[in-house]
This record gives structure tokens, sequence and C-alpha cells, in this order.
């Protein structure tokens, strides 16, 4: 009896030996650039519009003592409630944003093809809309777009829109896991406008993880490449390392920009109703098959209800962003970022080993594109994939 007690207790302490001893991971910084020190203390969370057409809207409750930059934040296909972003939201609001989260998509009702317009409505509605408003006031000279998947594709559709459409002309462009491009007007996905008339002085910064890399690498190359009116120097091509040094293990994935947070579920947040409808009205609503979610689709969306909060966000996603935003509001470009080691720094875990840092590299600059390469290509150090090629197709095909 004793022998197997024994034998039990020892089973058992190999299986929480290695938690136990395990390195930690770095948390929230205390200052700084991803860091707890917020200038405002309670958000107002509301929405401006109707069911039909809501956006939800973040800022400090109370009245703005100055014009608040503006962050316009494009969820990916199928992530319709803010919650499932809520750590980062949060994040923003605190930080002193005016967050706009546009409910582009009616889950299994919405095209690809019409949400961009459909997003670019509800942000010029909005805008109007919380232009006298004392506690908002957007600053339409500090706008910055974040999109994360198929989000990002529509940042870019709304950038290129801009003014011909009264729409801010953004000065910085965030795109985390860029996808769900359409590969031609037939294929499933969100259809790029013409992206030559961004204008030049925009930061545009492209982030994917080592995990499933190679259609977000695809995606963000094409967006690069299509900005050609932007120069190189204000671009970056960025990375994120996953990293199992310690417990819990840093693993960046498709959801890892997920964040959840109660407070800002959609159940939480009044939400207008839609007016009566005249029953005289015709309804050309007509369902199409690329209107439903695919099955990648909704297990991503699920695992980003259940994503944890961790480095990866405090110092990869909401760090990044804070610096970046803060050069592009002043007018410095992404040169300035790249040469900054705060910028890929990633902190340390508790034993003192540095956490894998990000990768942060310019894009070459067209005239460098066209000149013959002399000896062999440089390699960037891409990291392990275990990508799938229906993961592909969901993430925008041959984009």
């Amino acid at each position: 009896m004793r022998r197997s007690l024994a034998a039990f207790l020892l089973a058992c302490s190999c299986l929480i030996a290695p938690a136990a001893i395990a390195a930690s991971p770095p948390k929230q910084p205390e200052q700084g650039p991803g860091g707890t020190d917020y200038p405002v203390s309670q958000v107002a969370k509301r929405v401006v519009g109707t069911a039909s057409a809501a956006t939800f809207v973040f800022h400090g409750s109370e009245p703005a003592a100055a014009p608040r930059p503006v962050v316009v934040f494009l969820h990916s296909w199928g992530a319709t409630n803010p919650g499932a972003y809520g750590g980062w939201l949060d994040h923003l609001a605190r930080k002193g944003y005016l967050v706009l989260y546009p409910r582009f998509q009616d889950v299994n009702r919405t095209r690809p093809a019409d949400a961009s317009g459909q997003a670019g409505n509800l942000v010029k509605a909005t805008l109007e809309a919380l232009a006298s408003d004392p506690a908002a006031r957007p600053d339409l000279n500090k706008v910055a777009y974040i999109g994360h998947l198929a989000g990002v594709p529509i940042a870019f559709n709304l950038a290129a829109a801009g003014k011909d459409e009264g729409l801010p002309v953004p000065k910085l462009i965030f795109g985390v896991m860029p996808g769900g491009i359409a590969s031609d007007a037939k294929a499933r996905g969100i259809l790029l406008s013409d992206l030559s008339s961004l204008d030049p002085s925009t930061v545009i910064i492209t982030l994917s993880g080592d995990r499933d890399y190679l259609p977000t690498d695809r995606a963000a190359r094409r967006l690069l490449k299509e900005t050609e009116t932007v120069p190189a120097g204000r671009k970056l091509f960025m990375r994120a390392t996953s990293d199992d040094h310690g417990y819990p293990a840093l693993t960046a994935t498709l959801a890892s920009p997920g964040s959840p947070n109660a407070e800002y579920d959609a159940a939480t947040i009044k939400i207008p109703p839609d007016p009566p409808r005249d029953p005289k009205q015709k309804n050309t609503w007509r369902w199409s098959a690329d209107m439903a979610l695919t099955g990648e689709q909704t297990i991503l969306t699920a695992q980003l209800g259940n994503n944890p909060t961790d480095t990866l966000d405090y110092l990869a996603f909401w760090k990044t962003f804070d610096m970046a935003a803060d050069a592009a509001f002043a007018g410095r470009d992404a040169v300035v970022l790249a040469r900054d080691p705060k910028f890929i720094d990633m902190g340390t875990w508790s034993d003192g080993w540095p956490v894998r840092r990000l990768s942060a590299q310019l894009p070459k600059s067209q005239a460098d594109e066209e000149k013959p390469e002399k000896g062999p290509r440089r390699k960037l150090n891409l990291g392990p994939s275990d990508t799938r090629q229906s993961l592909s197709d969901f993430l925008g095909g041959k984009s």
C-alpha cells in the first residue's frame, strides 16, 4: 500500500514539477507603450447607429480636455462581437483614444464584396455623429486603422477611399495577420481597391505570426507591393515568433490578437433597434454562398473568444501599435521605428532569458525590385509552419 502511494505521489510530482519550476513570461509593463499607466480610469461604451448598422464606440467617460486621436478597429470575418478583442479595445480607450468598432458584417447575411462599403458608411456616419460630442471629440488629423485578418484589406480599402468618400486619411495602417483577400472577382474574400491612391505619408505595418504564416505573408506582400505611392521607408514587414522557453508558452497563431473581455461583450452594450420596416418596401436581399462562414472561419472566431491575453498581446500587438501610432502622428517614418531596439523587444522570462524578439524589415523599393540581383537572395528566418491548404484558401487563396 505504501509503495503504491509513493509511486502515485511520484507520478503526480512529475506532472506538476515542470509547470512549477518553469520560467514565467513577462507581464504587462507598468509604464510606456503597451503599459498600464492609463490616463483614463473609466471607459464609456455605447453604440452609434442601429442593430443592422451599428458601430461600437469606446472612449474615456469624462469630457475630453483635448481632441482624442481616433482608432478604427476592423475585425476578422465573423468576429462581430467586440468582446473578442475587449482587452485591446480597453487598452486603447484607456490610453486616451476614441475607438470605433464598426460592425460591417451581419453574419451569414453580408457578402465579403460589400463589407468595405458597409464599413466606410459606418465610419463616416459615426464620425459625423460624434463631431460635436464633448466626450468623444474625434481628432481627424490623428487617425489610425487596425485590421485583423479580413479586416486588414478593408482597412486598406477605406484608406484608399479617403477624402473622395468623406473618410479621414489615416496616418497609420496596422494590419495584424492580414488575409481574406479575394484573388479575383469570382473568388471568396475581400476585393482590393486601387491602392495606388493611398496618401504617401501613411505609415504601413503588417505583422504576422510564425504559425500558419504562408497565407498571411502572401497577403502582406501583396498589400505592401500595391501601395506603390507610399515610400518603402514608411512600410514595415513584421513577424511575431512563438517561444516555449517557459510556461505558459507563447504561440503566435492567427487567433493571437484575441483578448476576450466580458465588459466589452456586445450583449452588455445597449444597441438601438432598427425602425419598423415599411411593408411596401421591396426586399432586395438575396442569399449567396459566400455569406456563410467557412469551417475554418467558425473555428477561428471561437478561438478568438478563448485566446488568453498574454505577452504577445502586451508587447507584440499593443506596445507595437502604441509606438507606431506615436511615430506616425508625429510625422516620423518606419525607419525610425525599425532602428529603435525597444520596438522589437519582447522582454525577458522570469529567469532572465530573453523572449524571442519581433522581426521588422523594410520592404524593397520598386527600383530595387527592378534591378537584377547580384549574388544569393537574402532569406527571411520564417520559422516552422503547419499551414494547411484549406487554411490558405480561407485566408484569401492565391493572393
